[in-house]
C-alpha cells in the first residue's frame, strides 16, 4: 500500500491537466457551438475522471502513511481533491447522454460539474503545491 501512496505525485498531474483541458474545451464548445470541441471535452473529462480516482486513492494512502505529517493544509488538500474527483466522475457519467441526446437541463448540470471540478482541481493542486514547496513557492 505504501508504494501506491508514493505514486500520488506522479498520478496527480494527469487529472489536473485533463480536467482543466476539458473545461477549456467545453468553453470553446459553448463559444463556437461546434461538436468537435465537445468531443475533446468529453474525452479529456473521461480520462481525467479515471486518473482522478487513481490519484485520490493514492493520495489518501500517502496521507495516511508515516512519511507524511498531518496538518490542516493536508486535510484541506485531501478533501478538495476528493470533491474534485467526485465532481469529475459525476460529470463523466453524464457525458453519454449529453453527447447523444442533450437536454438543456442535463447540459447545464454537466457544464456546472465540469467547471466546478476544474476549479476544485486548481485549488486542490495549489494546496498540494503549498504542502510540497511551501507557501512562498510562487514568489521569485
Amino acid at each position: 500500500m505504501a508504494l501506491i501512496g508514493r505514486l500520488h505525485p506522479l498520478l496527480v498531474h494527469f487529472p489536473i491537466a485533463l480536467i482543466l483541458i476539458a473545461a477549456i474545451a467545453e468553453l470553446l464548445a459553448m463559444a463556437t457551438r461546434t461538436r468537435e470541441w465537445r468531443a475533446v471535452a468529453v474525452a479529456n473529462l473521461r480520462a481525467g475522471a479515471a486518473f482522478a480516482v487513481a490519484s485520490t486513492v493514492a493520495g489518501w494512502l500517502l496521507a495516511s502513511s508515516r512519511i507524511v505529517e498531518a496538518s490542516p493544509s493536508l486535510e484541506s488538500h485531501r478533501w478538495l481533491g476528493t470533491y474534485a474527483a467526485v465532481l469529475a466522475i459525476a460529470a463523466a457519467c453524464t457525458t453519454g447522454r449529453v453527447v447523444s441526446n442533450p437536454s438543456p437541463r442535463l447540459t447545464w448540470a454537466y457544464r456546472a460539474a465540469v467547471f466546478c471540478a476544474a476549479g476544485l482541481v486548481g485549488v486542490a493542486g495549489h494546496f498540494g503545491a503549498v504542502l510540497v514547496w511551501g507557501a512562498d513557492f510562487l514568489r521569485p
